[in-house]
């Protein structure tokens, strides 16, 4: 049976991302070659250039498939925390504290903004202030929090979590690095709270 042009596209696009993301992972992107990439997979650079135009485009398709997975994972810390703001507190801290797991650490906050800029200017950047702004209203109007311009408040945590993960990724001690930035942060996100 000859299976759908459509189930073939995605099977390739996988294998060749799945080779990347363990090369970049590991060796990094600079180190990292395209025919590592297709040899591992079993296809040509016909593909690779068909699929995603060059290393750099892969490299974007990889950044795609780990942030989903990171979003998922910050959902779901936000989701079993006890409050909203707990929740909020405890998904932003997450996502810094996410710079110390090295294939996120490499990809992510080291290899990523070397190679395609600044993220707040990745494609997936206005999902992610869109999100945090709608917390930021969720929690203006149950009383959490003072009276913030969600969009203002959403680009300034983004912006502060997204420096702290990075200066973790690229500390001589990320662990030691982690703490100091966890601790500045969780101050920094207190000072949002609305008076009691």
């Amino acid at each position: 049976m000859v299976r759908p042009r459509k189930e073939m596209i995605a099977e390739t696009r996988a294998k060749l991302i799945g080779a990347a993301r363990r090369a970049f992972g590991t060796i990094g992107y600079a180190d990292s070659s395209m025919d590592d990439f297709t040899a591992e997979a079993g296809l040509t650079r016909g593909a690779l250039y068909h699929h995603f135009g060059d290393k750099k485009g892969l490299l974007q398709a990889v950044i795609q498939e780990i942030d989903a997975e990171m979003t998922a994972r910050l959902n779901k810390v936000s989701a079993d925390a006890p409050t909203r703001w707990q929740g909020f507190v405890a998904e932003n801290v997450a996502y810094v504290e996410m710079a110390l797991e090295p294939e996120i650490q490499r990809i992510m906050f080291r290899d990523g903004p070397a190679v395609l800029g600044d993220p707040s200017m990745w494609p997936n950047a206005n999902g992610c202030i869109a999100a945090v702004a709608r917390t930021i209203s969720a929690l203006k109007a149950e009383g959490f929090i003072v009276d913030i311009d969600p969009e203002a408040g959403a680009r300034l945590i983004i912006a502060a979590s997204s420096g702290a993960a990075q200066w973790i990724a690229n500390s001589d001690n990320p662990a030691e690095t982690s703490k100091k930035a966890v601790g500045g942060f969780r101050v920094l996100l207190e000072g949002l709270r609305a008076a009691k």
